[in-house]
Order: C-alpha cells, then structure tokens, then sequence
C-alpha cells in the first residue's frame, strides 16, 4: 500500500498498534495521554518518532519535537497529516 493514502483513521489505528506493543499490550484510547500516564518512557518515545517517520514517509524536524504533538495517537495522526499536507506538492493552477 502507498503510504501517502493511508487514511486517518489508518494512521491512528497503527499508532495505537505500535503504542499498545511498546506499553506490554496496554489498550489505548485516541486521546489517551500516554506521556502524563508514564506509559511511554524516553527510548520508547524516540522509537515512536522514528517509527512515524519509516511508517508514513515523513521527516520529523527538531522544531516539530513539541511534546504536544506525541502526546496521544490522535494528536500523532494529527501531526502526520499536517506534515504531509505542507510536503505535497501544490497542484493549483498558478
């Protein structure tokens, strides 16, 4: 499947998938903040970042390491779709 069309409920069921397997099978909900909760530690998080980028075909930039925008798996997708938005090239007429 190319990963420019996987939908947004695609991208929050495979975050919610990698999150529940890095939490020891913990089930997740889509706004649940995994970071407050102290689900998630340090190296889990940077595996997560990297996984969004090899998963969804996207650069995460050291300005985007808001702690907001990995905060849940909905706010992930989010974050994906945003930077997949800015990266598409713009097919408007000129």
């Amino acid at each position: 499947m190319d990963i420019r069309q996987v939908s947004g409920d695609d991208i929050t069921r495979q975050i919610l998938e990698f999150l529940s397997a890095a939490t020891g099978g913990t089930a997740l909900a889509e706004d649940q903040d995994y970071i407050a909760e102290g689900l998630v530690n340090s190296i889990q998080a940077v595996e997560l970042v990297t996984r969004v980028e090899q998963r969804f075909g996207i650069e995460v930039e050291v300005s985007d390491l808001d702690l907001d925008n990995f905060r849940t798996a909905g706010r992930i997708a989010d974050f994906v779709r945003r930077k997949r938005a800015a990266a598409a090239p713009d097919t408007r007429d000129g």
